[in-house]
């Protein structure tokens, strides 16, 4: 990725609810705008309730999951990592009540569809600037409301976790291991897991490696066998165990069904 892009959230997720509604992260820095509809988003492994005028602001290598349902709507601006625009380095979520503020950015995006639309020479410059200028006012509106310094202890133990879990998710270690990183029992990660982000501490983990599962298994034609060992799986078995209970199709079923999906998907 050289240059900011813009999507809705549909395309975004490619049509598949699974790509946002489980634990992920993106290799982009990512501003999400709601426009329609309301729900769930599990950032850092705290829940927040979003909806209609909410901006967040996600770091790149940040895992979370959005669920805005059948009808809820929104456009993401994508902020490639390590490039000279700047993005905050922790989430920020912010309810834009000022209706000059929600017609500002509303009109920087649309100016940035305009220019991704029209594709012309320079596109990859245009678009840059725009992202500065959508940064520019994400750092005032962070001024505005005005955004804790200080965080909890569930969070801060909430953000370690889901940390570990992005960095090491691969490993196939199990979630007691990540609780003893942590400095903290099972049972208590858990239980502060549950408040904090409604899925349980096992749950986050499950969900993080099975996102990573059905995207390898649906893009890519890479061996299945490669594939449960890259994800710490001790056998091409057990990978497809774990597969077939969480999406009720074997690793090679939902491979099939996803490559049948393809030309309806590039023809639509």
């Amino acid at each position: 990725m050289r240059h900011a892009e813009i999507k809705t959230l549909v395309q975004w997720a490619r049509g598949s609810d699974w790509r946002s509604t489980l634990q992920h992260s993106s290799e982009a820095h990512a501003l999400i705008w709601i426009t329609r509809g309301q729900g769930i988003a599990v950032v850092d492994g705290v829940r927040r309730g979003v909806g209609v005028h909410n901006a967040l602001a996600i770091p790149a290598g940040t895992m979370f999951s959005l669920d805005l349902g059948k009808t809820g709507f929104g456009l993401v601006c994508l902020v490639p990592a390590g490039g000279p625009i700047l993005m905050p380095d922790m989430t920020q979520h912010l309810r834009i009540r000022d209706v000059t503020s929600q017609n500002e950015l509303t009109a920087i995006l649309e100016a940035m569809q305009r220019e991704q639309s029209a594709a012309r020479p320079f596109m990859d410059e245009a678009m840059n600037a725009q992202a500065s200028i959508l940064t520019v006012w994400l750092r005032r509106a962070m001024i505005d409301y005005g955004t804790p310094d200080k965080i909890g202890a569930t969070e801060r133990l909430m953000r370690g976790y889901s940390a570990l879990i992005e960095r090491d998710y691969k490993s196939g270690r199990a979630m007691a291991v990540y609780a003893r990183a942590l400095g903290v029992t099972p049972t208590h990660l858990t239980r502060v897991s549950r408040q904090a982000s409604g899925l349980t501490a096992a749950d986050m983990l499950t969900e993080r490696s099975l996102h990573a599962a059905r995207d390898l298994l649906e893009d890519s034609d890479m061996p299945i066998g490669q594939i449960a060992a890259m994800l710490g799986f001790g056998s091409a078995a057990y990978f497809s165990r774990f597969v077939l209970q969480h999406t009720g199709l074997s690793p090679s079923a939902l491979r099939s069904r996803a490559a049948e999906r393809a030309p309806r998907a590039n023809s639509a």
